[in-house]
């Protein structure tokens, strides 16, 4: 005979379960760093506070983030990895540079009417990085990663090595450069049109260049 209580709670360990709490634990912890750097300075913020924030415990949050800078640059983590993902998505056979273009517009910007926008939080990070060092030494060592990350991309979608390094570090400097001047400039028209732009200045030398037929 069947002795299960039909009311009994469905076990913790159900396909997917624990993986979506943990997620929206972090993610709760996350937006509570990002929200109280913003209104308060990051200095000023403590991981007790991030913890109360987010309503959870100063162990948890230990679980999920090393430090309070950590917590605050959780999101531009996981968008260097849907990036990544989106070049190697990307047809094969096309233009190294064309593919890092199209997955940046598939990553940093929004959909539906705004989708030539970048998102706020990628405009907020920027600012955040750029007024306390520890955020910005954190984002460069990303950025460090994901250069790296990125060249072996492009190296396995037909990329000589060599090129592939030079196309991964030309294409975050474009970034960095646009996103910096546009926070620190107040530039009017909207930060994808000047990443735009300035893509566009930094692939003239690779569109010379008549051996560089994947530009």
């Amino acid at each position: 005979m069947d002795t299960t209580d039909p009311t009994a709670a469905a076990p913790d360990s159900q396909p997917g379960l624990r993986e979506r709490k943990k997620a929206a634990t972090r993610e709760a912890v996350h937006r509570a760093a990002l929200r109280l750097t913003v209104e308060h300075g990051l200095d000023h913020v403590t991981v007790e506070a991030v913890a109360d924030e987010a309503g959870v415990s100063r162990r948890t949050f230990s679980n999920y983030f090393a430090t309070k800078e950590d917590a605050v640059l959780w999101g531009e983590e996981q968008q260097v990895a849907a990036l990544l993902r989106a070049v190697r998505d990307r047809p094969a056979g096309e233009a190294s540079w064309t593919a890092l273009r199209a997955a940046l517009h598939a990553t940093i910007a929004g959909v539906g009417p705004g989708a030539d926008r970048v998102d706020r939080e990628t405009v907020t990070r920027t600012r955040l990085a750029l007024r306390h060092p520890s955020l910005l030494g954190r984002q460069l060592a990303t950025h460090a990663r994901l250069e790296q990350d990125l060249a072996a991309v492009l190296a396995d979608r037909g990329a000589a090595p060599l090129r592939a390094r030079v196309l991964a570090a030309a294409f975050l400097a474009s970034l960095r450069t646009a996103m910096r001047a546009w926070v620190e400039t107040e530039h009017p028209g909207e930060p994808l049109d000047l990443i735009g732009e300035v893509m566009d200045l930094m692939a003239r030398p690779f569109k010379e260049d008549p051996r560089a037929g994947d530009a």
